[in-house]
């Protein structure tokens, strides 16, 4: 027998417990939607003065985007995984969970373009005629601090910039010492590494999926896919650890809470493939 505790009065079971922990999880995630939409606000503004265009979109919000497609997504295989029997997954069900999906790999596909082109773009720095000081007299340029931190380079401020070892993007006015740049790129590539690393958990997850629906998941089929996994989730949780180190809390915290929260899709899938092949 599990044991019982008592909440406000209420019993509540291990297994009660774990679902409460499981679905805060995915309602801070969900949370991280906004918090990114706030982050990536705050920068379009510098990188993108003339405002943002249509073509732009995703790559000025491109965290954001992703992020709402990842808990999309995330639900989708929530449902499938555990909260939907296989019985209740055929019909318009299905159809409606396979628009869903397709509609996020979509837009995981095209933020990952959108992290590509961050990077690629991070690569075409020009050297800066002229001093800090001088074209924070000019107006109109920004500097940057930190990856999607930037301030107005004013004469309070150009001082804290060595001429020297300036560097500014092609396309825009922000310019930058060429450490911090330096250490941008880096951040950038981890995102590019991350990205791509999510992709193809996603894709073994859907086929493990599939076949699960067939009845085809089999115990060989399971152990490759969760070696296959086990080195991308590995390769993430480097990219956290990176992100805790170098990069901003919030992406730290949004990784950790991603590997959480497949942690528990993981669970889904195996008890399911469990009790298929106990039948």
């Amino acid at each position: 027998m599990s044991e019982v505790v008592s909440l406000a009065g209420i019993p509540f079971n291990r297994y009660t417990l774990f679902k409460i922990f499981k679905y805060t999880v995915y309602c801070l995630l969900t949370y991280n939607v906004y918090a990114f939409f706030m982050e990536n606000q705050a920068a379009a503004g510098t990188v993108f003065a003339d405002g943002v265009s249509f073509g732009k979109i995703i790559e000025a919000y491109n965290d954001s985007i992703d992020t709402l497609a990842w808990v999309l997504l995330l639900l989708v295989f929530e449902l499938e995984t555990w909260v939907l029997s296989d019985e209740k997954i055929k019909g318009g069900t299905k159809w409606i969970l396979n628009a869903v999906s397709a509609f996020c790999y979509v837009f995981i596909v095209y933020s990952f373009y959108g992290y590509v082109s961050e990077m690629v773009s991070l690569t075409h720095l020009l050297p800066v005629a002229g001093s800090a000081c001088d074209l924070a007299n000019s107006g109109g340029w920004s500097m940057v601090l930190e990856q999607d931190d930037y301030v107005a380079l004013t004469a309070a401020n150009c001082g804290s910039l060595a001429d020297t070892h300036l560097l500014r993007l092609a396309d825009a006015q922000v310019l930058g010492d060429a450490a911090v740049w330096r250490e941008i790129q880096w951040l950038a590539w981890v995102d590019v590494i991350n990205a791509g690393a999510w992709l193809l958990v996603v894709a073994i997850l859907a086929f493990d999926v599939w076949l699960q629906l067939r009845h085809q998941l089999s115990d060989s089929i399971m152990r490759y896919s969760q070696v296959i996994k086990g080195l991308l989730y590995f390769t993430l949780l480097l990219c956290a650890v990176y992100w805790g180190i170098n990069g901003s809390f919030l992406d730290f915290w949004d990784a950790f809470l991603w590997l959480v929260a497949f942690f528990f899709i993981e669970l889904n899938l195996f008890e399911w493939q469990a009790e298929t092949s106990a039948e």
